[in-house]
């Protein structure tokens, strides 16, 4: 018998699911994608707002791009939030078939200040399908409030995200 494992998010010990005040993971897997098809629309943040209804206000650095890249900082308006990041990891497998990408955020102020993690995976897998993971992991007063939330926002509002991103890659979706 033929065994897959898939990989896993690379979580900095702060953020360890379980051990935060809100985690979710969101995946789907889809036929006639691959890697190459959907990175753009992931890497490009200008792309997001073209598929992804909750990300607004995207500056990435001083303005001069919209592609994420490894330390890049940026900031945009989610969930009615505010948030600051820091791009942790953007790595690419030498054969393209696994990126992984994850930042670092922070968002409100004072008492009511929460941080977070976001990662991301994307994975070919055989018979000409990709693998799309998100899983968030946050901190926070803030944080506790949305995963007191039924349904949880960030659940619902993640699962958005990756089917705009892959129905955007599917169709080739100009942004």
């Amino acid at each position: 018998m033929k065994t897959y494992s898939q990989p896993a998010i690379i979580w900095p010990e702060k953020y360890t699911p379980g051990e935060t005040d809100n985690y979710v993971s969101n995946e789907v897997i889809v036929k006639g994608l691959s890697v190459a098809d959907v990175l753009p629309y992931l890497a490009d943040t200008k792309a997001w707002g073209t598929y992804y209804h909750n990300a607004e206000n995207i500056v990435v650095g001083d303005g001069s791009t919209t592609q994420l890249s490894a330390n890049a900082d940026f900031v945009f308006d989610t969930f009615g939030f505010h948030v600051t990041c820091k791009v942790e990891e953007f790595d690419v497998s030498e054969d393209g078939n696994l990126v992984r990408l994850a930042w670092s955020g922070t968002f409100g102020e004072g008492k009511d200040f929460s941080d977070v993690y976001h990662a991301w995976i994307l994975e070919n897998l055989p018979n000409n399908r990709v693998r799309v993971l998100t899983e968030e992991s946050q901190i926070g007063k803030l944080a506790k409030g949305l995963a007191e939330t039924v349904p949880n926002p960030m659940v619902n509002g993640h699962q958005a995200w990756l089917d705009g991103l892959t129905k955007a890659a599917k169709n080739k979706a100009a942004y």
